[in-house]
């Protein structure tokens, strides 16, 4: 049975990987509960996140941007205007 449910700190460590790798985050599909051993997936344009339920997300974080370059997702440059709108 799934575990605890995510929550905004949670989000903003998934986004704070996503964000360098210039993934928009309306393509970022986080499950609300966190279930043992995570997950990283894509389907079509979405990106989809189990976040584990053992351990800390930023734990989890590493692991998030391993798989996402494994995927083809490299860390992109922000502009001045872009971290504006992060």
């Amino acid at each position: 049975m799934p575990g605890g449910i995510i929550n905004m700190e949670d989000m903003n460590v998934i986004f704070s990987v996503t964000d360098l790798m210039g993934i928009h985050r309306e393509s970022v599909s986080v499950d609300l509960t966190k279930e043992d051993p995570g997950s990283v997936s894509r389907d079509g344009g979405k990106i989809e996140i189990t976040i584990p339920e053992t351990g800390t997300t930023a734990e989890f974080a590493p692991r998030v941007r391993a798989e996402l370059e494994a995927l083809g997702y490299t860390e992109v440059e922000l502009d001045d205007e872009d971290e504006d709108d992060v």
